[in-house]
């Protein structure tokens, strides 16, 4: 059974997680605010996080950086705000997903299905990709460069392992799409590039070639 963290101040919004969630028999834990939300993940282990941006004490941006340097666990970003600014954050920071309050329940469930699924299929995997000196081990879901893991989100590694699997063919920003979140993906496609943006820079970082990901004018991206 999966596992899958609730983090909202509001306790109505909880209830109605909480609500909509075990209907499909998640294991449901729940924190009230960041600095909560962070000590729980510290002492226990969750498939996925539904993360609310507006709290007190630690706000869901704070609580999403202080996370992503420890775990790549898949998060749901959950905003009362529906702008391009707030989405782009998320994206940038390393959420995996988000969701504009309010949203219906099947919206809801699509999203996480997806996500866990990935996860999943990730899960029953034991091949190693390598490509330019990189190593991709699908078991463990780790990305190595020169020795050293880098740190990829679940959908950087999953954009990574793509490109890899598909080098030489242009993909496009629908295909993607289909090919990493699923054909129920509700977002928009230009959601690629924001996780597309983070994993170049995390590439380049690593003193990886700088142009790996190519962009295609008009079409998409692809990796020789």
């Amino acid at each position: 059974m999966k596992k899958i963290l609730i983090v909202d101040d509001e306790f109505e919004m909880r209830q109605l997680l909480r609500l909509y969630l075990q209907q499909e028999n998640y294991l449901l834990d729940e924190a009230e605010d960041g600095r909560q939300a962070h000590d729980k993940m510290l002492k226990n282990d969750y498939d996925l996080m539904i993360l609310d941006v507006m709290m007190p004490l630690m706000d869901g941006w704070e609580t999403l950086q202080q996370v992503r340097k420890t775990s790549d666990i898949p998060i749901i970003m959950l905003t009362a705000k529906g702008s391009i600014q707030d989405k782009v954050q998320g994206l940038s920071t390393g959420a995996d997903d988000y969701l504009v309050k309010p949203f219906e329940e099947a919206e809801l469930m699509a999203r996480v299905q997806a996500l866990l699924r990935r996860t999943q299929h990730h899960d029953r995997n034991d091949e190693v990709l390598k490509y330019k000196g990189i190593i991709l081990n699908l078991t463990s879901r780790d990305a190595i460069y020169q020795g050293e893991i880098l740190d990829l989100t679940q959908t950087e590694f999953d954009l990574l392992q793509t490109f890899i699997v598909h080098r030489g063919k242009v993909l496009s920003r629908e295909q993607l799409v289909e090919l990493i979140w699923g054909i129920e993906f509700m977002g928009e496609d230009r959601t690629v590039d924001s996780h597309i943006k983070n994993l170049r820079e995390k590439l380049q970082k690593a003193k990886i070639e700088k142009s790996l990901v190519k962009t295609v004018w008009g079409i998409g991206y692809k990796v020789e």
